[in-house]
């Protein structure tokens, strides 16, 4: 029994320098940079977000390439509605006017008789 302990002993012994060598070659390899690691860092996000740009920008164009009648009669329609609406009379303009005026005259904080409107036209 006595033995087997100092054999034990003999081998901790005989790998402590090799223990030592290799934690010396640990820290005596260079270690990056502080400066180092925030560049690369940012480098990457960077790169990330270029390529979720471009993405976008290749998906966008494939939509516009596929869907080019929605986008013509969206912009078609509010056209087509403008003439009608200009056309048609506004019914109860003196309603219209007393709302705008006391609307107007609630938000400046100033007396209704002091508000006076020219024009209105629907946008």
């Amino acid at each position: 029994m006595g033995g087997f302990i100092l054999n034990a002993c003999a081998e901790t012994l005989a790998e402590a320098p090799v223990a030592q060598a290799v934690e010396t070659a640990a820290t005596s390899a260079q270690e990056p940079a502080t400066w180092f690691v925030v560049v690369m860092g940012m480098g990457i996000v960077f790169i990330g977000l270029i390529c979720l740009i471009i993405l976008i920008s290749i998906m966008g164009s494939i939509m516009k390439r596929f869907s080019p009648a929605s986008n013509a009669s969206a912009a078609a329609a509010p056209r087509a509605a403008a003439p009608a609406a200009a056309g048609s009379a506004i019914p109860n303009r003196s309603e219209l006017v007393a709302a705008i005026s006391v609307a107007l005259a609630e938000e400046l904080g100033t007396d209704v008789r002091a508000i006076r409107i020219h024009s209105i036209k629907r946008v």
